[in-house]
């Protein structure tokens, strides 16, 4: 099996925010980086806030690093 990050950010959901998973492990949805930290940090990964950009502990799918809107959303609203 080809190695992964322990943390991934998931592409947006039919709603709004991205599911977040540590290890295979479901978190939540998180729809900012304070709430990615929160989940993380709730997880026992007191230091997250210091890993969102290292890829080695964060994989980002489906979209770009701290990209909390889906392409298509309102961003005037």
């Amino acid at each position: 099996m080809p190695w992964q990050a322990p943390i991934v950010v998931h592409p947006f959901t039919s709603g709004d925010g991205r599911p977040v998973s540590v290890r295979g492990r479901p978190l939540g949805t998180a729809h900012s980086d304070r709430e990615l930290v929160e989940l993380l940090r709730a997880a026992g990964l007191d230091e997250a806030d210091a890993a969102l950009d290292d890829p080695h502990l964060v994989e980002w799918r489906g979209a770009p690093a701290h990209a909390w809107l889906p392409p298509h959303a309102d961003r005037s609203a």
